[in-house]
């Protein structure tokens, strides 16, 4: 069992207030991560579920238990921080060993739960030798083993890839989604990487500010963002998104540029940003966008086009092979309507018919 639920929580510092109610429920057996930029409240909430932070209002339910006012060694969870946070003078085995000791477990239980643990993580021949002999690699597997033998009733992962190189955080990236599925465990992953969380979550919760933007599955978060936050934060390049002004039959954008978009069903005249992904766009000749490029960055298989529109709008699109394109080359780009994302004036999606 392992179902987390969050009513109401908030918390604040003095005047200062970091989360704003926060609902939300994690399944059991599911893999969520935290999303969001710098100080939008991800690790905060994180500490209030692990119970290191008591929140100013709300409740915290494990398992349909209400835990808001229980310490975090009366919780059943287990953490991983950014850290490794491994004692440097204790082997491997025994950094796994020291909580379970401390419970007075047997020595055989503790022995078994051990070489469970390094098997699942494959760092058997590592159980011998001090932190300072491992690799980064190699220290997070056994921060993550000092977890699992504890068999908690869930994990909570405070950004524990960030100190990787990123061949390394690709990865372990996939050692932890393997690891996921063989343990079948709830898992709270925070992190700042939107890549990172696209690969590996089974759901997303997109924070700004101390809020919940949005919680869905990472294609759903990808394909329907439910405002132009999520829209600009999730996908790499960042979505194209061009103020504008809808008409009867499209959007005329700020640049002066003007998009068929039939069906938008907004009034005319109304305020509204056109959202397009950089990997929709194509070279196209007589293309509906028309603009000069600025950048070119090849990348072998796909190049990323920066381009200006000619009122002066930046678009972005991410091209396949190796366009033979110049600094101030005239382009025109195509693309199918279907994939194009319309928000209205208070920055939220529109439906279109």
């Amino acid at each position: 069992m392992g179902r987390i639920a969050l009513t109401g929580i908030r918390k604040s510092y003095g005047a200062v207030d970091v989360l704003k109610g926060i609902d939300l429920t994690i399944e059991e057996g599911e893999l969520a991560v935290f999303v969001g930029p710098s100080g939008c409240g991800k690790s905060t909430l994180l500490r209030m579920i692990a119970g290191l932070d008591r929140p100013t209002a709300g409740t915290i339910a494990i398992n349909g238990t209400d835990v808001t006012q229980r310490g975090a060694a009366d919780r059943g969870l287990a953490m991983v921080f950014q850290s490794y946070a491994l004692y440097p003078h204790m082997t491997v085995r025994a950094n796994m060993a020291f909580g379970l000791e401390n419970t007075r477990m047997p020595k055989s239980e503790i022995d078994a739960r051990i070489a469970e643990a390094a098997r699942l993580l494959e760092i058997e021949p590592l159980l011998e030798r001090r932190p300072g002999q491992l690799s980064g690699g190699q220290r997070q597997r056994v921060a993550i083993g000092r977890a699992i033998v504890r068999r908690p009733t869930a994990f909570l992962l405070d950004e524990p890839l960030s100190n990787l190189d990123a061949e390394l955080r690709v990865s372990m990236r996939a050692e932890l989604s393997a690891l996921h599925d063989r343990l079948k465990a709830t898992m709270i992953h925070v992190t700042h990487d939107q890549v990172e969380a696209m690969t590996m979550a089974d759901r997303i919760v997109v924070l700004r500010a101390g809020r919940i933007e949005q919680v869905d599955t990472p294609l759903n978060l990808y394909n329907r963002p439910a405002n132009l936050f999520v829209a600009g934060f999730i996908g790499a390049p960042g979505m194209n998104l061009w103020p504008g002004t809808a008409t009867p039959g499209g959007v005329r954008l700020d640049s002066g540029a003007t998009i068929a978009l039939p069906g938008h069903g907004l009034p005319g005249s109304a305020k509204v940003t056109v959202g397009l992904r950089p990997q929709h766009l194509r070279l196209q000749p007589g293309g509906p966008v028309q603009a000069r490029v600025a950048l070119v960055e090849a990348l072998g298989a796909e190049s990323v086009v920066h381009a200006d529109l000619d009122g002066g709008a930046r678009v972005l699109a991410v091209l396949p092979g190796q366009p033979n394109l110049g600094r101030g080359e005239a382009i025109t780009l195509g693309f199918d309507p279907a994939d194009l994302h319309l928000f209205g004036a208070e920055g939220q999606r529109v439906s279109r018919a």
